[in-house]
Formats: structure tokens, sequence, C-alpha cells
């Protein structure tokens, strides 16, 4: 039963609490859904982005919650609904019975839904369930940008579990200019984005100038400004960035998406630390 593929595939994960049992059957749904989409042509108009492409293909040491996706060139008329149809039948096979919650709009930006699911993990075994009251709701974010800011470049890896399928990606240069775009945009404190950026800064990782300028000039507060990056354009403006931040709260945000292991790394994030991997970027001009 394919039910049992997935058990199968929880196993690996060595999960020694509730909440990295959630994590990893999250994981598990989120790549099931890609391959299923694989087997539609949504990648032959979408690529895949943001930190859950980064955990997938390039093992991210760090869980993600939701899949973000952009289109390959502007479409106003995209509509992601009946993919995720195609999705559920795809799903249905794996035991699960989802809920669908579609909140895009006609013309919206970005199309947005959200996958829930209270069923599969009836049929699993696990060793961290709830001891009291019920489990709770698997639910991931699926997001589409349908007006996306020129200069993406893209890989096509293939996903081989559940079943081999073709899943267009963001190339990691790409990966790192959406990324330095949410930390000088977002207008919240996320600290998995920091997690990501040290990801970034370790393996020296170029940056998509040309993709990062037009995600600018496209939102943000260099909107309309017609911005020209480079690696020292970066390495200040997030320098100028983290002098601002609590990373108190930061640290706080990541904790329960790393395995304990990864804990008392979070101990080195301070000021200091950050400005030191912009030093990284600034010194490559």
């Amino acid at each position: 039963m394919s039910v049992e593929i997935i058990q199968e595939r929880l196993a690996t994960y060595n999960c020694n609490s509730t909440i990295e049992e959630e994590q990893a059957l999250r994981e598990i749904t989120q790549e099931i859904i890609l391959a299923g989409l694989g087997r539609t042509d949504f990648f032959r108009q979408a690529g895949f982005q943001g930190g859950t492409c980064l955990r997938i293909f390039h093992s991210l040491n760090r869980f993600s919650e939701d899949l973000d996706f952009a289109l390959i060139k502007p479409d106003a008329a995209f509509a992601l609904a009946p993919f995720i149809e195609q999705v559920r039948v795809e799903l249905e096979t794996f035991g699960y019975a989802l809920e669908i919650e579609d909140r895009s709009r006609i013309g919206a930006a970005v199309q947005q839904a959200f996958v829930k699911d209270e069923s599969v993990g009836k049929l699993l075994h696990l060793n961290y369930r709830p001891r009291t009251g019920p489990m709770r709701k698997l639910r991931i974010k699926l997001e589409v940008d349908t007006n996306p800011p020129a200069g993406a470049s893209y890989e096509m890896p293939v996903l081989d579990y559940p079943f081999p399928s073709a899943v267009r990606v963001f190339d990691l240069p790409s990966l790192f200019a959406g990324k330095i775009h949410a930390l000088l945009c977002r207008n919240y404190l996320k600290g998995r984005d920091w997690y990501d950026f040290i990801w970034y800064t370790a393996r020296k990782t170029p940056i998509n100038h040309v993709l990062l300028s037009a995600a600018l000039d496209q939102q943000g507060p260099w909107q309309g400004k017609h911005p020209a990056t480079d690696d020292v354009w970066c390495a200040e403006a997030l320098s100028t960035a983290i002098e601002a931040l609590d990373w108190k709260q930061a640290r706080q945000d990541v904790q329960r998406f790393v395995k304990p292991r990864e804990l008392p790394s979070l101990e080195l994030w301070a000021r200091d630390y950050f400005l030191q991997q912009c030093r990284k970027i600034g010194s490559r001009a």
C-alpha cells in the first residue's frame, strides 16, 4: 500500500519528539505534492523557490513550512486551483483526504491555497502521537507569484520520492537573491531567513544581481528607484538591517525548525556574528 511508503520514509527521519514527527510528515507530504505537480504541466509555467526548495533539493538543515513558486513570466490569468485539484487525486492514493482552501483572487499578484489533512496520520504508526486530544491537522500553504521580477535562472532536477518527477527550481544564485530581497524587504522579523543567510554565505554562494535588482525595484523600500545591486551594495544594506534586529527574537523563531543538536549554534546569533557574515559578501567584490 502507498501508506506503507510513507511509513518507511518516516522511519528514516529518526524522530525524537512529537514536533519532529509532525515536521517530518509535513516534509514527506510536501515532496508528494511536488511530485504530483510534476505530473502536470505546472513546472512548464513555474519554478520552485524559497526555504523548502533549499531544504528538499540542497539539504538545508532546518525544516520549512510552505511551498513557494513563481511563474517564469507574468500571467495575470494564471489559476492555481486546477493544479491543486490534480494533486488531490494523486495524494488520495497515499491515504490523504485533502481539504483545500483556495484563497486565490482573480488577477491577484499572488495566488494562494492551503492544503490540509488529518487522515494520513491516523493510518501511520507514530511513536510520538499526542497523549491527549487529536493530532494537529497537517497544513501546508502553496503560493505562486504571478507577477515575478525578471532575471531568474533555473535548474531541472528529478525528485525521486515518492516517484521520479522533474521539478523546475530556481538555481542557487537566484534563490540567494530571493532570500536577500526577503531580508531587506520583509516587514516582520523571520529568524529562518537569517538561518538560510548563514547557509548561503558559508558556501560562498554568488548572488543573481539581475534578479535581486528587479525584485527590489518591484517591491519594498527601493520600489521604483531602479537599484543596481552588487556584492558591496548588498553587504552594506544587510549590515544596516542587522544593526536594528532583535537577535533573541530571531533565535526563538528558528528553534522549533531545527534538531536539538543545532541549538547550541544559535547561541552565536548576535549582531557581530552576522556582520562578519556580511563581510564575506562584500569582500568578494
